[in-house]
């Protein structure tokens, strides 16, 4: 509330005298929070409320300079002192609410395609030194949010010396080819929760935490998300299209579909155990329980994948000690004839 009263405070030096009606519009994972403003005349802003002991904004900044090409709200008053910034108002419509307002699935392929080739102009406008390396040191400190926060404290399993052993050596395997992908920029959280449905070319939010790192890593989060879930014929087909367009933009993708489809399916490994340890992490330490009944999804995706290749399997195999095998585990199989078919019919 001392917040809320010194948002409200800083908002009335900002427009004296103008009678404003102030809504709570979002919260992020961590301490942010967004406000709508209404003012007299109908027009919204959003106010970004980031606790500066807690949250540093430069890098929202920063990276909305970067990102510029594509359409991210304007920065119309920052105080970095207070840790409060005005912002453009990209609308109340998420990418998320609008694809499940409508099933269709030729409605989502078109939105998601608009959001591929935003993802595309991203990556074309990449240059090294500019973020963060998305390195091992980050990967690997991701990855190990899995054990520490899913396995010990979700499940209340810490690892023992043989899964421990199946971890190390399922992580050994999993991280020397996520590094060797060619580096763009990356978003980091390019899910239809942070995309807008906007006039024209999909709003970008949430991208303060971008690094430069693997090509494959935002379209895994946009087409392996959290809160919606598409079967894998749909997101095989997405895949091509991407890896098609991308080429087509003189981005440095595989020439072999197939390589690239594995690319994309060990880099989700690594995003989904660094998400399902997120999620318990908001639950047990931050009493955060938005996101906690999400993880089964992820774990769905990581032993269909884990299953897929025999570099992974110990990662399958501790999987299935931990939270068991799935009914249709035992059906899955590999989908590189199934890229090859695609692609040619493209």
């Amino acid at each position: 509330m001392q917040r809320l009263e010194l948002l409200k405070g800083w908002l009335a030096g900002l427009f004296p005298d103008t009678e404003l009606a102030v809504e709570f519009a979002a919260a992020d994972a961590d301490f942010r929070r967004y406000f709508r403003v209404t003012l007299p005349d109908g027009t919204t802003r959003i106010v970004m409320d980031a606790p500066p002991d807690k949250m540093n904004t430069d890098a929202y900044v920063r990276v909305r300079e970067l990102f510029s090409m594509v359409n991210v709200p304007e920065i119309l008053v920052r105080d970095r002192e207070q840790g409060f910034m005005l912002l453009e108002d990209l609308g109340r419509v998420t990418y998320l609410s609008a694809l499940l307002h409508d099933e269709r699935p030729v409605v989502h392929q078109h939105l998601l395609l608009e959001a591929i080739d935003t993802l595309i102009e991203i990556q074309k406008a990449s240059r090294a030194g500019e973020l963060p390396e998305y390195d091992e040191a980050l990967l690997t400190r991701e990855l190990n949010l899995f054990p520490e926060w899913f396995c010990a404290k979700e499940l209340g399993r810490p690892l023992n010396y043989a899964q421990r052993q199946l971890w190390d050596a399922g992580v050994k395997a999993l991280l020397p080819p996520l590094l060797a992908q060619p580096k763009v920029f990356v978003h980091r959280d390019f899910i239809v929760r942070n995309l807008m449905l906007t006039p024209g070319k999909p709003g970008v939010l949430d991208f303060q935490d971008a690094v430069y790192g693997p090509i494959s890593y935002d379209l895994v989060s946009l087409l392996r998300d959290a809160f919606i879930e598409w079967d894998e014929a749909f997101v095989l087909d997405l895949v091509v299209r991407y890896w098609e367009r991308a080429r087509a933009a003189g981005l440095p993708v595989p020439a072999d579909i197939d390589v690239f489809w594995r690319d994309v399916e060990w880099m989700g490994v690594q995003r989904h155990l660094k998400v399902a340890g997120i999620f318990a992490r908001l639950y047990h330490r931050d009493g955060k329980d938005k996101y906690r009944g999400e993880i089964p999804r992820f774990l769905k995706y990581l032993k269909k994948t884990t299953r897929r290749y025999q570099e992974l399997s110990p990662l399958y195999q501790l999987l299935v000690q931990l939270v068991g095998k799935d009914e249709d585990d035992d059906s899955l199989g590999s989908v590189f004839s199934a890229t090859r078919i695609v692609a040619d019919d493209e």
